[in-house]
């Protein structure tokens, strides 16, 4: 993408879920004395994007998330979207946010707010591999796709009709020739925390 074109990305935490798989209180679970949030954040923050479109709907993670704004200094930045149907699951999650983005938005990342570890390098050369509005652009590690994905414009309605608990997994599956895969040295890309013992391995692998 040109400079300019930049302007217009925009990114969007998933943070709404319950972690049940977790025990519960999962993204406020400790990693570098820090809410497992906080990580998502600060690499969604750190990405050429405009603003970060946080879905909540624990206000313990609303408030682990503006803290962490606050801490980095980019509290203008920060847009959090409350999620009130976030039990119906990510998919209501993706669509409110998706709902909340403006009309100018070129292009949109989406971040899972229990994935720590990605390389804020990555969504820079995502970026710069979105030729188009109609395509998506992926991460690909070892042969195997992961986060952030990059959406383009085109993909908004779709995104703003998502339910249910794939996300956007179908409109990846359906993209066809669409679907840009990027290599990146990044295993980040793969690491999402969903029980205790991935917070131990992401806490080994510091």
């Amino acid at each position: 993408m040109t400079q300019s074109d930049t302007n217009g990305l925009e990114a969007v935490v998933l943070a709404a879920g319950r972690g049940v798989r977790f025990g519960g209180g999962k993204l406020l679970a400790l990693l570098d004395d820090a809410p497992l949030v906080a990580h998502a954040l600060r690499t969604a923050l750190l990405s050429p994007v405009r603003r970060v479109f946080v879905a909540v709907a624990d206000p313990a993670v609303r408030a682990a998330v503006e803290t962490t704004a606050r801490r980095l200094k980019a509290s203008e930045r920060l847009v959090v979207v409350p999620v009130e149907s976030a039990d119906e699951g990510m998919g209501a999650s993706l669509r409110t946010a998706a709902a909340a983005l403006p009309d100018d938005t070129t292009a949109v990342f989406v971040f899972l707010g229990d994935m720590p570890a990605i390389d804020p390098a990555t969504p820079t050369l995502l970026a710069r591999a979105l030729k188009s509005p109609h395509d998506i652009v992926a991460p690909l590690h070892l042969g195997r796709r992961g986060h952030p994905v990059l959406f383009g414009a085109t993909w908004l309605p779709a995104l703003r009709t998502l339910s249910g608990d794939e996300g956007a997994r179908a409109l990846l599956e359906n993209a066809g020739a669409r679907l840009a895969r990027i290599p990146v040295h990044d295993p980040g890309i793969h690491l999402d925390v969903d029980r205790p013992e991935d917070l131990a391995r992401a806490i080994e692998g510091r």
